[in-house]
């Protein structure tokens, strides 16, 4: 049983996974934080032209 518990502390395999899934969260979290800046900003501009449009063919049919 001593032997098992030394060898397990020595075995670093299941670290080196638990590194790769934090740094893999990590990505992730950063990638869906950039989604969203850009669809929120995406969907003001958007929102901004459409009203932009909006307002120059209502000025162009009062004329």
């Amino acid at each position: 049983m001593i032997k098992f518990i030394k060898n397990f502390r020595k075995d670093e395999a299941g670290a080196v996974t638990v590194d790769w899934v934090v740094l893999t969260a990590a990505v992730v979290g950063l990638a869906v934080a950039a989604y969203t800046a850009i669809e929120t900003n995406t969907n003001a501009l958007a929102s901004g032209i459409a009203t932009q449009i909006s307002g120059e063919t209502t000025s162009l049919a009062t004329k």
